[in-house]
Protein backbone atom coordinates (compact mmCIF):
# COMPACT_ATOMS: atom_id res chain seq x y z
CA UNK A 1 0.00 0.00 0.00
CA UNK A 2 1.41 3.76 -1.19
CA UNK A 3 1.54 6.35 1.34
CA UNK A 4 -0.50 8.62 -0.31
CA UNK A 5 -4.10 7.99 -1.98
CA UNK A 6 -5.18 9.76 -5.08
CA UNK A 7 -8.59 11.69 -4.79
CA UNK A 8 -9.87 9.35 -7.76
CA UNK A 9 -8.93 6.08 -5.69
CA UNK A 10 -10.62 7.67 -2.45
CA UNK A 11 -13.75 8.33 -4.67
CA UNK A 12 -13.92 4.63 -5.37
CA UNK A 13 -13.85 3.39 -1.68
CA UNK A 14 -17.18 2.16 0.04
CA UNK A 15 -17.72 4.05 3.20
CA UNK A 16 -16.60 0.92 5.49
CA UNK A 17 -13.19 1.10 3.36
CA UNK A 18 -13.32 4.95 4.29
CA UNK A 19 -13.84 4.48 7.58
CA UNK A 20 -11.69 1.75 8.31
CA UNK A 21 -8.87 4.25 6.56
CA UNK A 22 -9.79 6.75 9.20
CA UNK A 23 -9.62 4.54 12.16
CA UNK A 24 -6.09 3.25 11.02
CA UNK A 25 -5.02 7.26 10.68
CA UNK A 26 -6.02 7.63 13.60
CA UNK A 27 -4.38 5.09 15.04
CA UNK A 28 -0.87 5.82 13.92
CA UNK A 29 -1.29 9.28 14.94
CA UNK A 30 -2.39 8.01 18.53
CA UNK A 31 0.65 5.78 18.42
CA UNK A 32 3.17 6.43 16.47
CA UNK A 33 5.91 3.53 17.82
CA UNK A 34 2.99 0.75 16.75
CA UNK A 35 3.17 1.95 12.71
CA UNK A 36 0.17 1.06 10.65
CA UNK A 37 1.81 -1.47 8.75
CA UNK A 38 2.28 -5.00 9.84
CA UNK A 39 6.31 -5.28 8.79
CA UNK A 40 6.31 -2.18 11.39
CA UNK A 41 4.79 -3.91 14.41
CA UNK A 42 6.38 -7.32 13.38
CA UNK A 43 9.94 -6.04 12.97
CA UNK A 44 12.26 -3.84 15.28
CA UNK A 45 13.84 -1.37 13.07
CA UNK A 46 17.56 -0.93 12.95
CA UNK A 47 19.96 1.85 14.24
CA UNK A 48 19.77 3.81 11.08
CA UNK A 49 15.81 3.81 10.80
CA UNK A 50 15.84 4.57 14.37
CA UNK A 51 17.69 8.33 13.68
CA UNK A 52 15.07 8.81 10.74
CA UNK A 53 11.83 9.15 13.00
CA UNK A 54 11.24 5.15 13.77
CA UNK A 55 11.10 4.14 17.26
CA UNK A 56 12.03 0.58 19.26
CA UNK A 57 9.68 -1.21 21.00
CA UNK A 58 9.63 -1.06 24.72
CA UNK A 59 9.20 -3.98 26.72
CA UNK A 60 6.99 -3.61 29.76
CA UNK A 61 7.33 -4.89 33.58
CA UNK A 62 6.01 -8.64 33.02
CA UNK A 63 7.76 -9.13 29.82
CA UNK A 64 10.99 -7.73 31.45
CA UNK A 65 10.67 -10.18 34.63
CA UNK A 66 9.38 -13.25 32.02
CA UNK A 67 12.88 -12.48 30.30
CA UNK A 68 14.74 -12.44 33.42
CA UNK A 69 13.13 -15.65 34.95
CA UNK A 70 11.84 -13.04 37.77
CA UNK A 71 8.19 -14.59 38.30
CA UNK A 72 6.32 -13.57 41.56
CA UNK A 73 3.88 -16.67 41.33
CA UNK A 74 6.37 -19.37 40.94
CA UNK A 75 7.18 -21.24 43.81
CA UNK A 76 10.40 -23.12 45.10
CA UNK A 77 9.61 -26.13 43.66
CA UNK A 78 8.80 -24.59 40.38
CA UNK A 79 10.57 -24.50 36.48
CA UNK A 80 12.47 -21.11 36.06
CA UNK A 81 13.00 -19.52 33.01
CA UNK A 82 15.08 -17.04 31.50
CA UNK A 83 18.90 -15.64 32.98
CA UNK A 84 17.85 -17.40 35.71
CA UNK A 85 17.46 -20.95 34.38
CA UNK A 86 20.92 -20.39 32.58
CA UNK A 87 22.30 -19.63 35.97
CA UNK A 88 20.83 -22.58 38.02
CA UNK A 89 20.75 -25.13 34.62
CA UNK A 90 24.01 -26.47 36.46
CA UNK A 91 22.20 -28.03 39.27
CA UNK A 92 19.65 -29.38 37.18
CA UNK A 93 22.40 -31.30 35.30
CA UNK A 94 24.06 -32.54 38.07
CA UNK A 95 25.17 -35.96 38.94
CA UNK A 96 22.31 -38.53 39.42
CA UNK A 97 22.52 -41.05 42.41
CA UNK A 98 20.00 -43.77 41.80
CA UNK A 99 20.81 -45.67 45.35
CA UNK A 100 19.93 -42.72 47.14
CA UNK A 101 15.94 -43.03 46.21
CA UNK A 102 16.06 -46.54 47.91
CA UNK A 103 18.16 -45.38 51.30
CA UNK A 104 15.21 -42.79 51.65
CA UNK A 105 12.61 -45.52 50.81
CA UNK A 106 14.34 -47.24 53.49
CA UNK A 107 14.23 -44.25 55.68
CA UNK A 108 10.59 -44.05 55.42
CA UNK A 109 9.47 -47.64 56.58
CA UNK A 110 12.31 -47.59 59.37
CA UNK A 111 10.87 -44.10 60.97
CA UNK A 112 7.28 -45.45 60.49
CA UNK A 113 8.19 -48.39 63.18
CA UNK A 114 10.75 -46.17 65.42
CA UNK A 115 8.30 -42.92 65.79
CA UNK A 116 5.27 -45.35 66.31
CA UNK A 117 7.23 -47.01 69.40
CA UNK A 118 8.64 -43.76 70.70
CA UNK A 119 5.07 -41.81 70.37
CA UNK A 120 2.70 -44.70 71.07
CA UNK A 121 0.60 -43.42 68.26
CA UNK A 122 -0.06 -43.81 64.52
CA UNK A 123 2.54 -42.27 62.99
CA UNK A 124 2.83 -41.85 58.52
CA UNK A 125 5.84 -40.91 57.51
CA UNK A 126 6.08 -40.03 53.45
CA UNK A 127 9.04 -38.93 51.19
CA UNK A 128 8.05 -35.93 49.33
CA UNK A 129 10.36 -35.39 47.11
CA UNK A 130 14.63 -35.77 46.33
CA UNK A 131 15.88 -33.08 44.81
CA UNK A 132 19.69 -31.21 44.31
CA UNK A 133 19.82 -27.50 45.86
CA UNK A 134 22.77 -25.22 46.81
CA UNK A 135 23.45 -24.93 49.95
CA UNK A 136 23.35 -21.47 50.14
CA UNK A 137 19.68 -21.08 48.48
CA UNK A 138 18.23 -23.90 50.80
CA UNK A 139 19.75 -22.10 54.04
CA UNK A 140 18.03 -18.75 52.60
CA UNK A 141 14.62 -20.50 51.96
CA UNK A 142 13.82 -21.92 55.57
CA UNK A 143 11.11 -21.20 57.25
CA UNK A 144 11.76 -19.85 60.58
CA UNK A 145 11.16 -20.83 63.55
CA UNK A 146 12.84 -23.92 62.89
CA UNK A 147 15.23 -26.38 64.55
CA UNK A 148 18.15 -26.89 62.92
CA UNK A 149 19.99 -29.95 63.72
CA UNK A 150 24.07 -30.54 62.59
CA UNK A 151 24.99 -33.81 62.73
CA UNK A 152 28.07 -36.24 61.74
CA UNK A 153 28.95 -38.93 59.94
CA UNK A 154 31.30 -40.82 61.71
CA UNK A 155 32.72 -42.92 59.14
CA UNK A 156 32.82 -40.24 56.39
CA UNK A 157 34.22 -37.59 58.75
CA UNK A 158 31.69 -35.05 57.55
CA UNK A 159 28.54 -33.44 58.50
CA UNK A 160 25.17 -33.28 57.48
CA UNK A 161 21.49 -30.96 58.77
CA UNK A 162 18.37 -32.05 59.51
CA UNK A 163 15.79 -29.03 59.65
CA UNK A 164 12.78 -29.68 61.59
CA UNK A 165 10.05 -26.70 61.05
CA UNK A 166 8.00 -25.20 63.92
CA UNK A 167 4.84 -27.60 63.33
CA UNK A 168 6.55 -30.97 64.05
CA UNK A 169 8.24 -29.40 67.02
CA UNK A 170 4.90 -28.43 68.59
CA UNK A 171 3.39 -31.49 67.62
CA UNK A 172 5.75 -34.22 69.02
CA UNK A 173 5.57 -31.97 72.06
CA UNK A 174 2.31 -32.04 72.12
CA UNK A 175 2.41 -36.08 71.62
CA UNK A 176 4.77 -36.75 74.31
CA UNK A 177 3.40 -34.81 76.84
CA UNK A 178 -0.29 -36.45 76.60
CA UNK A 179 -1.69 -34.09 74.40
CA UNK A 180 -5.36 -35.00 73.57
CA UNK A 181 -6.31 -36.36 70.29
CA UNK A 182 -8.54 -34.63 67.67
CA UNK A 183 -7.26 -31.24 68.72
CA UNK A 184 -4.58 -29.40 66.90
CA UNK A 185 -1.13 -28.28 68.63
CA UNK A 186 -0.85 -24.95 69.93
CA UNK A 187 2.07 -22.86 68.66
CA UNK A 188 3.79 -20.21 70.63
CA UNK A 189 5.70 -17.85 67.93
CA UNK A 190 7.81 -15.29 69.04
CA UNK A 191 9.74 -16.96 71.72
CA UNK A 192 12.52 -19.23 71.71
CA UNK A 193 12.37 -22.83 72.33
CA UNK A 194 12.37 -23.75 76.36
CA UNK A 195 14.75 -26.87 77.13
CA UNK A 196 12.16 -29.12 77.55
CA UNK A 197 11.28 -28.78 74.15
CA UNK A 198 14.82 -28.74 72.74
CA UNK A 199 15.18 -31.82 74.65
CA UNK A 200 11.80 -33.70 73.29
CA UNK A 201 12.51 -33.28 69.85
CA UNK A 202 16.27 -34.14 70.50
CA UNK A 203 15.09 -37.78 70.89
CA UNK A 204 12.96 -37.79 68.24
CA UNK A 205 15.98 -36.44 66.45
CA UNK A 206 18.20 -39.14 67.70
CA UNK A 207 15.79 -41.83 66.33
CA UNK A 208 15.43 -40.92 63.11
CA UNK A 209 19.43 -40.25 62.62
CA UNK A 210 19.84 -43.62 63.93
CA UNK A 211 17.09 -44.91 61.04
CA UNK A 212 19.42 -43.01 58.78
CA UNK A 213 22.50 -44.82 59.69
CA UNK A 214 20.38 -48.13 59.17
CA UNK A 215 19.09 -47.24 56.09
CA UNK A 216 22.47 -46.76 54.67
CA UNK A 217 24.31 -49.87 56.27
CA UNK A 218 23.48 -52.09 53.36
CA UNK A 219 25.72 -49.95 50.98
CA UNK A 220 28.12 -48.78 53.50
CA UNK A 221 27.86 -48.95 57.40
CA UNK A 222 28.05 -45.36 58.87
CA UNK A 223 27.03 -43.82 62.02
CA UNK A 224 25.34 -40.65 61.96
CA UNK A 225 25.77 -38.59 65.34
CA UNK A 226 24.10 -35.34 66.85
CA UNK A 227 26.46 -32.72 66.69
CA UNK A 228 24.58 -29.58 67.85
CA UNK A 229 21.64 -28.70 67.63
CA UNK A 230 20.89 -24.32 66.65
CA UNK A 231 17.91 -22.05 65.71
CA UNK A 232 19.86 -19.51 63.48
CA UNK A 233 20.66 -20.33 59.96
CA UNK A 234 24.39 -18.71 60.22
CA UNK A 235 24.63 -20.99 63.24
CA UNK A 236 24.63 -23.92 60.99
CA UNK A 237 26.96 -23.42 58.10
CA UNK A 238 28.31 -26.62 57.44
CA UNK A 239 29.17 -26.19 53.97
CA UNK A 240 30.31 -22.96 51.29
CA UNK A 241 27.08 -21.46 49.85
CA UNK A 242 27.66 -22.27 46.12
CA UNK A 243 28.30 -26.70 47.08
CA UNK A 244 25.86 -28.68 45.68
CA UNK A 245 23.76 -30.62 47.95
CA UNK A 246 20.77 -34.01 48.14
CA UNK A 247 17.85 -32.94 49.82
CA UNK A 248 15.34 -35.13 51.15
CA UNK A 249 11.85 -33.70 52.54
CA UNK A 250 9.61 -35.86 54.89
CA UNK A 251 6.30 -35.66 56.42
CA UNK A 252 5.04 -36.57 59.37
CA UNK A 253 1.85 -36.91 60.24
CA UNK A 254 0.42 -37.78 64.01
CA UNK A 255 -3.20 -38.00 63.33
CA UNK A 256 -4.43 -34.03 63.10
CA UNK A 257 -1.33 -32.83 64.24
CA UNK A 258 2.37 -33.22 61.85
CA UNK A 259 4.97 -31.34 60.44
CA UNK A 260 8.23 -31.71 58.05
CA UNK A 261 11.31 -32.57 58.37
CA UNK A 262 14.19 -32.08 55.77
CA UNK A 263 17.69 -33.93 55.37
CA UNK A 264 20.21 -31.87 54.12
CA UNK A 265 23.52 -34.04 52.90
CA UNK A 266 26.23 -32.04 50.76
CA UNK A 267 27.87 -34.08 47.53
CA UNK A 268 30.93 -33.98 49.98
CA UNK A 269 29.76 -35.62 52.37
CA UNK A 270 28.62 -38.69 50.26
CA UNK A 271 31.94 -38.33 48.07
CA UNK A 272 33.64 -41.95 50.01
CA UNK A 273 30.11 -44.35 48.69
CA UNK A 274 29.92 -42.16 45.48
CA UNK A 275 30.77 -45.60 43.58
CA UNK A 276 28.02 -47.45 45.67
CA UNK A 277 25.50 -44.80 45.32
CA UNK A 278 25.60 -44.76 41.31
CA UNK A 279 24.48 -48.06 41.10
CA UNK A 280 20.69 -48.83 40.15
CA UNK A 281 20.16 -51.43 42.28
CA UNK A 282 21.26 -53.27 45.69
CA UNK A 283 23.94 -55.13 45.25
CA UNK A 284 24.92 -54.51 41.67
CA UNK A 285 28.35 -55.57 40.56
CA UNK A 286 28.81 -53.82 37.50
CA UNK A 287 28.74 -57.36 35.61
CA UNK A 288 29.78 -59.99 38.09
CA UNK A 289 27.74 -63.47 38.90
CA UNK A 290 28.87 -64.27 42.12
CA UNK A 291 26.86 -67.60 41.62
CA UNK A 292 29.08 -68.07 38.59
CA UNK A 293 32.24 -67.44 40.27
CA UNK A 294 31.88 -70.13 43.43
CA UNK A 295 30.73 -72.28 40.77
CA UNK A 296 34.09 -71.62 38.64
CA UNK A 297 36.51 -71.45 41.77
CA UNK A 298 34.76 -75.05 42.66
CA UNK A 299 35.55 -76.55 39.46
CA UNK A 300 39.12 -74.88 39.09
CA UNK A 301 40.28 -77.07 42.45
CA UNK A 302 39.14 -79.90 40.28
CA UNK A 303 41.68 -79.16 37.46
CA UNK A 304 44.16 -81.63 36.55
CA UNK A 305 47.69 -79.33 36.26
CA UNK A 306 51.22 -81.05 35.19
CA UNK A 307 54.08 -80.33 37.18
CA UNK A 308 57.53 -80.54 36.03
CA UNK A 309 60.50 -80.95 37.86
CA UNK A 310 63.87 -79.48 36.40
CA UNK A 311 66.85 -81.80 36.56
CA UNK A 312 69.17 -78.89 35.24
CA UNK A 313 69.54 -76.17 32.48
CA UNK A 314 72.03 -75.79 29.70
CA UNK A 315 73.09 -73.58 26.89
CA UNK A 316 73.94 -74.93 23.58
CA UNK A 317 74.33 -72.97 20.22
CA UNK A 318 71.65 -74.50 17.85
CA UNK A 319 74.31 -75.87 15.57
CA UNK A 320 75.93 -78.36 18.04
CA UNK A 321 72.05 -79.36 19.26
CA UNK A 322 71.22 -80.19 15.59
CA UNK A 323 74.36 -82.72 15.64
CA UNK A 324 73.15 -84.61 18.06
CA UNK A 325 72.24 -88.47 17.47
CA UNK A 326 71.26 -91.44 19.40
CA UNK A 327 73.57 -92.32 22.82
CA UNK A 328 75.12 -89.15 23.09
CA UNK A 329 75.73 -87.97 26.59
CA UNK A 330 74.67 -84.56 27.64
CA UNK A 331 76.31 -83.03 31.30
CA UNK A 332 74.63 -80.80 33.82
CA UNK A 333 75.79 -79.51 36.12
CA UNK A 334 72.88 -80.27 38.78
CA UNK A 335 74.10 -81.60 42.56
CA UNK A 336 72.33 -84.17 44.26
CA UNK A 337 71.98 -81.86 47.22
CA UNK A 338 70.60 -79.20 45.36
CA UNK A 339 66.45 -78.58 45.66
CA UNK A 340 65.06 -78.66 42.06
CA UNK A 341 62.75 -76.32 41.07
CA UNK A 342 59.08 -77.28 39.61
CA UNK A 343 57.04 -75.73 36.95
CA UNK A 344 53.46 -75.52 35.76
CA UNK A 345 54.26 -74.50 32.06
CA UNK A 346 56.48 -71.47 32.06
CA UNK A 347 55.90 -70.28 35.55
CA UNK A 348 57.99 -72.07 38.52
CA UNK A 349 55.63 -72.46 41.76
CA UNK A 350 58.15 -75.04 44.01
CA UNK A 351 61.27 -76.08 45.47
CA UNK A 352 62.45 -79.04 46.92
CA UNK A 353 65.13 -81.65 47.26
CA UNK A 354 65.16 -84.99 45.45
CA UNK A 355 65.31 -88.52 46.32
CA UNK A 356 63.32 -91.92 45.86
CA UNK A 357 60.06 -93.28 47.71
CA UNK A 358 58.46 -96.68 46.62
CA UNK A 359 61.47 -97.42 43.66
CA UNK A 360 60.30 -94.24 42.07
CA UNK A 361 62.54 -90.69 41.62
CA UNK A 362 60.52 -88.45 43.71
CA UNK A 363 60.94 -84.45 44.50
CA UNK A 364 59.50 -82.94 48.38
CA UNK A 365 57.85 -79.93 48.11
CA UNK A 366 59.90 -77.54 50.73
CA UNK A 367 59.31 -74.01 49.33
CA UNK A 368 56.83 -71.85 47.78
CA UNK A 369 58.09 -69.50 44.85
CA UNK A 370 56.12 -66.31 44.88
CA UNK A 371 55.20 -65.63 41.45
CA UNK A 372 57.38 -62.40 39.96
CA UNK A 373 55.53 -58.33 40.14
CA UNK A 374 55.31 -57.46 36.27
CA UNK A 375 57.21 -54.24 35.94
CA UNK A 376 55.69 -51.31 34.06
CA UNK A 377 57.68 -50.04 31.31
Amino acid sequence: MSDTISPEELEKMSPEERAMMEQWENMAEDDPSDGGGDEQADSVPSTDEAGEGGSTRILNQEEIDSLLGFDDDTGLGAETSGVMALINSAMVNYERLPMLDIVFDRLVRLMSTTLRNLTSDNVEVSLDQVSTVRFGDYMNSIPLPAMLSVFKAEEWDNHGLLVTDSALIYSIVDVLLGGRKGTPSIRMEGRPYTTIESKLVERMINVILGDLSSAFDPLSPVTFNLDRMETNPRFATISQGGNACVLARLRIDMGDRGGRAEILIPYATLEPIRELLLQMFMGEKFGRDSIWETHLTQELYKTDVQIQAILGEITVPLGEMLNWKKGDQIFLTTRVEEELEMRCGHFPMFKGPVGQRRGNIAVMIDKYIEPEQETES
